[in-house]
């Protein structure tokens, strides 16, 4: 194979898609790799540089020759690349023969879609008569045989600053991975038709409250949780009976509450504060010595007596109250001595109080 024919070959080989699967490898696998690397070049020279200075016939043609490289990939679609190519040129008036120069310098390879084409630029310093720098612009195409090992075609154009010369490179190489890819290369193939499938999802069931019954079955929210409920999900309740009995005794003949019983009232007081809805029936009650006519009044006298503190001096509203005297009618001692007409003296009021309370777990 000629020059010429490597040249279009390396064009041809960047610009035309092949119509087989490649291999590729995601730029993200190879952020951090080092490679080396070999390759051949193409050189073909502006006419405008001569083979000896001064002397018009004594024109630079083309040339080739071989090089090594050193790359590193900075991210995931950038990479930094070092080259060194030993070349010899043709002379365009075979008296001259050939003339040995050399090309060195750094380039910036950015990916598109960070797989296989890219774009470079950079500097090189191409040394035939005299060292020249002159940028770089070029194309290329990589092609991954595995993790280790990929080819490469490229070409680049490149300016020289002081004399305004243009000359043109194409080259062909192969590159060593130093690193270990974190990505295996795929063959790049059609995409595969992907049938959805339709994935039955099971209802969320909720129980808000945690008492065990489900939301959609439970008629009462947000029970507490130390209750125990039934299957409606509603607290389960017990009775539970309150009661109070207040005793008064008098001495005979009074009607002033003794102080030995203020807690007697006290009781009665705070059993009245819990219980709100409760009235109480305050009853008064003589010994049978007497008339019983004077016994039923005395009697009225010790209810009301009871009634006035716990209005007067605790607060109780009275229409929670009612005094009823009852006299000797209902003689709790029937014996006729001291002690049993001190028993029969007496204040008595009792009530009871029945109440739902919460069942516990």
């Amino acid at each position: 194979m000629n020059k010429k024919s490597f040249l279009s070959l390396s064009m041809a080989l960047l610009f035309t898609t092949n119509a087989t699967a490649f291999e590729s490898v995601n730029g993200k696998a190879l952020i951090g790799q080092t490679y080396g690397g070999v390759h051949y070049s193409y050189f073909s020279v502006d006419e405008d540089r001569l083979a000896i200075d001064g002397i018009e016939n004594s024109y630079l043609n083309d040339g080739d020759g071989l090089g090594l490289e050193l790359g590193y990939r900075l991210s995931e679609f950038n990479e930094l690349r070092i080259q060194y190519t030993d070349m010899s040129i043709d002379a365009g008036n075979s008296n001259f023969g050939d003339k040995d120069g050399s090309l060195f310098g750094i380039d910036v390879l950015h990916f598109l879609q960070h797989q296989n084409l890219y774009v470079l630029g950079g500097f090189k310093e191409i040394d035939l008569d005299e060292e020249e720098l002159t940028m770089n612009i070029g194309a290329g195409f990589r092609h991954h045989f595995n993790e280790r090992f990929a080819a490469y075609v490229e070409a680049k154009g490149h300016y020289q600053f002081d004399e305004g010369e243009r000359d043109f490179s194409a080259s062909l190489g192969l590159i060593y991975y130093f690193g270990t890819n974190s990505a295996k290369p795929v063959a790049k193939s059609a995409p595969a038709k992907v049938t959805p499938v339709k994935q039955e999802v099971s209802p969320v069931v909720k129980d808000s409250d945690g008492d065990g019954v489900i939301d959609s079955e439970d008629q009462c929210a947000q029970t507490p949780m130390s209750d125990k409920v039934d299957e409606n999900g509603c607290t389960m309740f017990t009775e539970e009976t309150s009661t109070m009995e207040l005793k008064i005794n008098f001495d005979n003949n009074k009607t002033e509450i003794k102080t030995d019983y203020l807690s007697e009232v006290e009781r009665a007081v705070n059993f009245l504060e819990t219980y709100k809805h409760v009235n109480l029936t305050i009853e008064g009650h003589t010994s049978a010595q007497g008339n019983a006519k004077y016994n039923k009044e005395l009697s009225m006298k010790r209810a009301t007596a009871v009634v006035d503190m716990l209005v007067n001096q605790y607060g109780i509203n009275a229409s929670r109250l009612t005094a009823v005297g009852y006299g000797e009618e209902q003689l709790l001692n029937l014996e006729n001595n001291a002690q049993a007409h001190a028993d029969n003296r007496r204040i008595k009021a009792k009530v009871s109080v029945v109440n739902k309370v919460a069942v516990k777990k």
